[in-house]
């Protein structure tokens, strides 16, 4: 299968058991995850050659984010190891009317302080199919934009493929500057993913329409159209309560845009989902998928993520497709 090279940060993921809000919680849950860890991790599991490439501290607690990875098939060989701290985030379950949270323990991490020269991206893109970064990773700081911008103009001038997820996080940067930094590497990327809010942070882009549908493909046109993207995916949540959702998307490729079906989530953990959304994506233009197709992959994808603990979508690319072919939820035996 193809060779999908992903940039980003992994973390420490921790949270109460159950329901149990913070002040409730004298143990916590341990996980890793983080956004483009998530992308390799379902990469690996669809069958490519998922590469992940970070850098976490030299300790105990960094080769435990490394182990999780090479558990799920993710070649880990090019993380580099150093710095003082593996990022950490807490998260809270929303129930019902009561919504979720998730606290933030990353500043000075080993990936925000890594330098932009440690990675080598004329080596680490050889033989590439795809490269895949999202927007949280230059908005850690440092020289995290400056390794971005290195890596997609490598991967422009090598012919590699570019995604990457909007993933706007209104705690490590402002507006201004995410649009900045984004404005100046989006002309790089052949498929984003994107949502409406995140268009309208980032760039200023104003959807219209009436329905959010109709919001949703305003959005992707002004993006494919001010940055020449080939291919623009928007996510469309409706939350009706912290444990229940409807769940769509649509695909924007050549002039037209493909609306997925909608599901009506129960959900266990909606952390990820969006990740996973991304990596399905990928994972069809390997395929050669029209967008039909790909697009209902994607959001099917991001519907099973949904009802699986913790962030990785620990899913076959069989399960997914039965679920985008209607033939989920029954009791395999």
């Amino acid at each position: 299968m193809s060779k999908i090279v992903s940039f980003g940060e992994i973390m420490l993921r921790l949270n109460p058991a159950g329901y149990r809000r913070f002040y409730q919680a004298n143990q916590m849950e341990v996980s890793y995850a983080g956004s483009e860890a998530n992308v390799a991790v379902q990469l690996a599991l669809l069958g490519h050659h998922s590469v992940f490439v970070s850098k976490v501290p030299a300790h105990e607690i960094g080769q435990c984010a490394v182990n999780e990875l090479r558990r799920y098939g993710v070649d880990v060989s090019e993380m580099r190891r150093g710095g003082p701290r593996l990022g950490v985030y807490y998260v809270e379950k929303g129930a019902s009317q009561r919504g979720g949270k998730v606290i933030y323990d990353r500043a000075d991490s080993s990936m925000a302080l890594a330098r932009a020269e440690e990675f080598d991206w004329e080596r680490l893109l050889q033989g590439a199919d795809g490269f895949h970064f999202s927007g949280i990773t230059p908005g850690l700081g440092g020289e995290m934009p400056k390794a971005c911008l290195e890596a997609v103009r490598t991967a422009r001038r090598m012919q590699v493929p570019v995604s990457c997820d909007l993933n706007y996080r209104a705690k490590l940067w402002t507006p201004e500057q995410a649009g900045r930094v984004m404005t100046e590497l989006m002309p790089y990327v052949d498929l984003c993913i994107a949502n409406e809010a995140e268009a309208q942070d980032m760039f200023g882009i104003q959807a219209s329409g009436a329905s959010g549908e109709e919001r949703c493909e305003s959005v992707a046109r002004q993006i494919a159209e001010r940055f020449g993207t080939k291919e623009v995916a928007v996510t469309l949540l409706e939350s009706l309560s912290s444990e229940e959702d409807d769940w769509s998307g649509l695909l924007y490729r050549e002039g037209e845009c493909r609306l997925s079906r909608k599901y009506r989530v129960h959900i266990v953990d909606r952390v990820g989902c969006g990740d996973c959304f991304g990596a399905a994506l990928i994972h069809g233009v390997q395929k050669g998928w029209d967008a039909g197709r790909q697009i209902e992959f994607a959001v099917a994808a991001g519907c099973l993520n949904q009802t699986i603990e913790f962030d990785f979508n620990l899913v076959t690319e069989e399960e997914i497709l039965a679920l985008a072919e209607g033939k989920g939820g029954d009791l395999k035996r």
